[in-house]
């Protein structure tokens, strides 16, 4: 009977155990999850989302994210190609396409991808001027995009957008783009004023003419001149008028 008894309890601990050994390699992947297999230390394949099964110590396993990650690459100084340092900041965004190649050819994609796009952006800025890298931001974006994706690609890796956010000049640069502009307004303004003179004294030359071709059209103007210039009733002033403008006035 104690026989038995004990090939009864060996039997349920074996059947608990098996029963706990099996349930030990359930996973649960999310949707946006995929699970590299390895059996043996080599790929077997890439499972998910849901429940899947893994062979407990036969297989392991790595999970990777397949949504879009924005990758923030720290400000670094560039150098241009007329010789000016600026610091750029800038902003990749990247998602994994192939998570096997992504787990397999790379150690660690996240920190590749950023490595290889400072580098991208040293090399894009070091063959643009000054004025073409504040002016053209966006295509040295995509410049850099396409170098980065075409290596990526080889890692699974779908760079989906750069963008740089900050290209912050030198404070010595600063000063000199800030007096440079004061300058270019100084000599709009002059320009501007200069233009209005000349309008100003064509219309007088064009008065002064047709003044000139009617007699009492000068004296006449006076009149109006003394006459907006004594509003104020306590002043007093005195005319010597000519012969001709009294004519003149006495035909008014």
């Amino acid at each position: 009977m104690d026989f038995f008894v004990i090939i009864l309890s060996v039997t349920v601990f074996i059947a608990l155990f098996l029963a706990c050994f099996l349930l030990c390699g359930i996973r649960i992947c999310l949707e946006y999850e995929r699970m590299v297999v390895f059996r043996l230390g080599k790929y077997k394949r890439t499972i998910g989302p849901g429940i899947v099964y893994l062979i407990p110590v036969l297989e392991s396993s790595k999970k990777v994210d397949l949504r879009i990650v924005t990758a923030d690459i720290p400000r670094q100084e560039v150098i241009t190609k007329d010789n000016i340092p600026v610091l750029a900041n800038t902003v990749v965004y990247y998602k994994v396409e192939k998570p096997e190649i992504a787990v397999i050819k790379i150690e660690n994609y996240a920190f590749a991808v950023r490595q290889y796009t400072q580098a991208a952006l040293r090399d894009v800025v070091g063959t643009r001027e000054l004025d073409e890298v504040l002016i053209e931001r966006e295509k040295i974006a995509s410049d850099i995009r396409a170098i980065v994706d075409t290596e990526t690609n080889e890692w699974g890796i779908d760079i989906k957008s750069i963008k740089i956010q900050e290209i912050e000049l030198p404070a010595e640069m600063k000063r000199a783009m800030a007096k440079q502009a004061e300058a270019e307004r100084e000599k709009r303004a002059a320009i501007i004023s200069s233009l209005g003179e000349l309008g100003a004294a064509k219309n007088l030359a064009a008065a002064a003419g047709l003044m000139a071709e009617e007699p009492g059209a000068l004296q006449i103007r006076t009149l109006q001149t003394i006459r907006d210039i004594s509003q104020d009733p306590s002043e007093k002033i005195v005319i010597f008028l000519p012969g001709e403008l009294g004519n003149i006035l006495k035909k008014l």
